[in-house]
């Protein structure tokens, strides 16, 4: 079967029968692809237009597309498992919960898994509302945790106001990131279940928590009574250079909850790993909760070479290595364009660069996609542009991807300038 046949038959169905919406609008963008061929941290449209990813899917595409070594484990995979049926214990599953255990923050104990990240977001706030008894959550302003039951109203109203899923006022709260004083009015009143924090908060731009500020936090729910929830699902799997960002915070969460890389790109699979007081449901009732293809036995393989390859010692030193070189181009390319460029947010290879314009990523984005570079902007503050190289990029990929977009920002630095005069 030829995938890939037809680029205009394909726009023209999904607007027929998938998101007319979302097609559109695309195109609108100036980003006309349909992706076929994608290997590594290349994707290709199925005109043959070949595209740096420097988006990664939110962190999906960690070890690339179509990693050999993740799909030689699911291929293996295949010959002893499929799916699995959630009600009976099963090795591949309790492995890869006995693997979190090991390699998550100190204190967190079972893991409770799901098939994307917003169910995840949600099973986390409802164990943080058994073991506290309340049912009040706290998120930031312009915060996101996904777009399911609970999970939606955390986040901006962009995503929850049309579906009349803002939440309840009373239950759902959201105070502004990195400010301590705000946090404290709220957790003072005593009925918060949990805060609930992206570590670098990616949708809104990646804005990086003060030095002090996440511990704070951390110290604040203790005092009062709430657990602390590290949503990981962008940060986590050594993006930042540690296995989870709360690492670099010395933060101990109560609950952490990772998804998109844990699929290696490849099988969807979410965890949330909780403590045992978060947990202690399972006990009373371990069937208070149901995934039918959460914790999928095929997926679970994956996820325990995912944990595997991130961990290696090469891993995180490349991760250090790519961090630091892009940095360093990046920072030279900012030199050439200071009154546009203006900053780049950074803690390992989870990036935002910022532009001095209201809709300067928007241009960046259009122009780097022009010049062979796919990465979007940031949907909850446009002047910053997400950019999340993987962990695996050598010395090549790198100077390919600062090349271009030295020209791609050049360019959407030239016209707007053009269109302020």
């Amino acid at each position: 079967m030829d995938y890939f046949a037809n680029k205009q038959a394909t726009l023209q169905k999904s607007i027929d029968w998938w998101n007319p919406g979302k097609t559109k609008q695309w195109q609108v963008d100036g980003v006309d692809v349909v992706i076929g061929k994608r290997e590594g941290y290349y994707f290709y449209d199925v005109d043959g237009k070949k595209l740096m990813n420097a988006h990664l899917n939110g962190g999906t595409y960690n070890l690339g597309h179509r990693n050999p070594e993740v799909i030689a484990a699911l291929i293996e995979g295949t010959n002893y498992f499929d799916i699995g049926n959630h009600h009976f214990p099963s090795t591949a599953r309790a492995q890869l919960a006995e693997k979190l255990a090991a390699c998550t923050p100190d204190g967190l104990k079972y893991t409770i898994f799901s098939s994307g990240g917003s169910e995840a977001i949600d099973v986390a706030l409802k164990c943080a509302r058994y073991a506290t008894k309340r049912k009040k959550t706290i998120s930031i302003k312009n915060g996101y945790h996904g777009h399911s039951g609970l999970a939606v109203s955390l986040g901006n109203e962009r995503y929850s106001k049309p579906f009349l899923s803002e939440g309840d006022p009373s239950e759902f709260v959201h105070v502004p990131f990195n400010d301590l004083p705000a946090m404290e009015r709220e957790l003072s009143k005593g009925d918060v279940a949990s805060v609930i924090i992206e570590t670098i908060p990616a949708t809104y731009g990646f804005p990086l928590p003060n030095a002090n500020y996440l511990s704070g936090v951390k110290a604040l729910c203790e005092r009062y009574g709430a657990l602390y929830i590290a949503d990981e699902v962008q940060t986590g799997l050594m993006r930042t250079g540690k296995l989870w960002g709360i690492d670099h915070y010395g933060v101990k969460p109560d609950i952490l909850v990772t998804a998109k890389g844990l699929s290696g790109g490849i099988y969807p699979i979410a965890a949330t790993v909780v403590n045992e007081r978060a947990g202690g449901w399972m006990e009373e009732d371990g069937l208070a909760h149901i995934s039918t293809f959460g914790g999928a036995e095929l997926g679970c393989v994956v996820a325990m070479k995912v944990l595997e390859i991130s961990q290696r010692p090469e891993v995180v030193k490349n991760v250090e290595y790519v961090a630091r070189y892009l940095r360093s181009g990046l920072e030279r390319i900012q030199q050439q364009y200071p009154d546009f460029f203006v900053g780049i947010r950074q803690l390992g290879v989870v990036m935002g660069l910022e532009f001095n314009h209201p809709e300067g990523a928007k241009h960046v984005m259009s122009s780097l996609y022009k010049h062979g570079v796919w990465a979007i902007y940031s949907m909850l503050d446009t002047r910053v542009l997400q950019f999340k190289p993987g962990l695996l990029c050598d010395k090549a990929y790198c100077d390919e991807l600062l090349e271009k977009c030295e020209a791609g920002i050049k360019e959407a630095a030239q016209l707007v300038k053009f269109a302020r005069y």
